[in-house]
């Protein structure tokens, strides 16, 4: 497929002219004149030189789970598109219908309740909209160094880097340090709608919850009248050895938020997941919430496509499987790896080694990145379809790389 520009700098020059001018400063400062051309499972090529590709080990934080157009997923969908297109949001979807019923069922039907959108920071949002109705309350409580997206609420839940150039934040937000169970105690309080945490926080670097944590937050916010809202945008979906991470820490959250591998890469879809009794709301209030493209019949195909290969027999053990192999392949190196299943983050001494090794492993072809808020940590989430020769190259050059 031909490129819109005929060579890299003027595609350079168009983006940085019209889309945005500080994203190329930027990585001309890092050295990082990647532009994706053609992709296929693992890898991507550059646009401009064939002789250039990466095995893709950032996957856009998850988007690219089953790899790029991964065949199921893309045959789905083209067969879908001689009959179907983004639906109606207006009107009743079987398809909607039988997506939000088999996301239920990987919750063992606890949060059988769906409302689908098409991003994360948009299902954030929902997320919290509907703690606030169902509570009655307004407080917020997230964690510092979190990130939940650049929309309304999801944002006012981030970090001030992310809404302080936007003006005043919302009233009732509060932050506190990720696994520190008393100072979560302390800031939950009758005035408290949701909590709101990833499982495992990508953007924070990995940092694993304490042994039982999200399990006494699930109990703290209960018990204080509140909801616990787990974002597993990046860690869903089978990305951590299980359909969900929250499972391996026993927690109950009351809503769940999915995103980005939900689309197979493909369409974008994102799901706001809650129990029966929140779910509840939109009995009464049925037309308070839509998304125009939000649960597009169309992206349904492929979020189906996406549940049917990731609960396949032995897909999800696989994952697990390969996770430990990489984590052995890169032990006796001078770092630490953080990991659930596919989910890693190697923490390296300093901010600058992380960097410095996001410039050394894209040079020697692995597309991985330092997490924005902790940037000694180098993340690396390779597609959960990597085969096992891909697996060793990639832990042979991460050991050349990162000695």
């Amino acid at each position: 497929m031909h490129q819109p520009f005929p060579d890299r700098s003027s595609a350079a020059a168009a983006f940085a002219e019209h889309v945005n001018r500080g994203k190329v400063a930027a990585y001309d400062a890092l050295g990082l004149d990647v532009m994706i051309g053609e992709r296929e499972g693992a890898w991507f090529g550059d646009a401009y030189d064939p002789q250039r590709r990466w095995l893709n080990c950032h996957c856009n934080g998850g988007v690219f789970n089953l790899g790029h157009r991964n065949p199921a997923v893309v045959a789905a969908v083209r067969e879908a598109l001689g009959h179907l297109d983004v639906g109606n949001h207006h009107l009743v979807s079987g398809w909607r219908a039988e997506l939000a019923r088999r996301l239920s069922a990987t919750t063992g039907d606890r949060l059988s309740g769906v409302v689908f959108g098409v991003g994360g920071g948009e299902a954030v949002d929902l997320a919290l909209k509907v703690a606030r109705a169902h509570t009655g309350r307004q407080g917020v409580v997230s964690a510092v160094g979190g990130y939940h997206g650049h929309t309304g609420l999801a944002m006012a839940a981030g970090d001030p880097a992310y809404r302080d150039p936007f003006g005043p934040n919302p009233q009732n937000f509060r932050q506190v340090p990720f696994g520190d169970l008393d100072a979560l105690a302390t800031a939950v309080d009758h005035s408290t709608a949701a909590v709101i945490l990833e499982s495992v926080p990508a953007t924070l670097g990995m940092p694993l919850p304490p042994p039982g944590y999200l399990r006494a937050v699930g109990d703290l916010c209960h018990q204080a009248g509140a909801l616990l809202v787990l974002d597993e945008v990046q860690t869903g979906l089978g990305r951590t050895g299980t359909w969900w991470s929250y499972q391996q820490d026993e927690a109950e959250p009351d809503l769940v938020v999915t995103g980005k591998g939900l689309s197979g890469g493909i369409v974008p879809i994102s799901a706001t997941l809650m129990t029966r009794e929140v779910h509840a709301f939109f009995d009464d209030h049925p037309f308070v919430h839509i998304s125009t493209f939000g649960g597009a019949e169309i992206g349904c195909v492929a979020a189906l496509t996406v549940l049917d290969l990731v609960g396949a027999p032995g897909f999800l053990g696989r994952v697990e499987e390969v996770g430990s192999r990489i984590e052995a392949g890169l032990s006796g190196l001078p770092l630490e790896v953080r990991r659930r299943g596919l989910f890693m983050g190697l923490k390296l001494h300093d901010a600058a080694a992380g960097m410095a090794a996001t410039q050394r492993a894209i040079g020697a072809g692995v597309f991985a990145i330092f997490a924005n808020n902790d940037p000694s940590v180098l993340q690396l989430l390779p597609p959960l379809t990597i085969a096992d020769d891909e697996v060793d190259w990639l832990v042979g050059t991460l050991q050349e790389v990162l000695a």
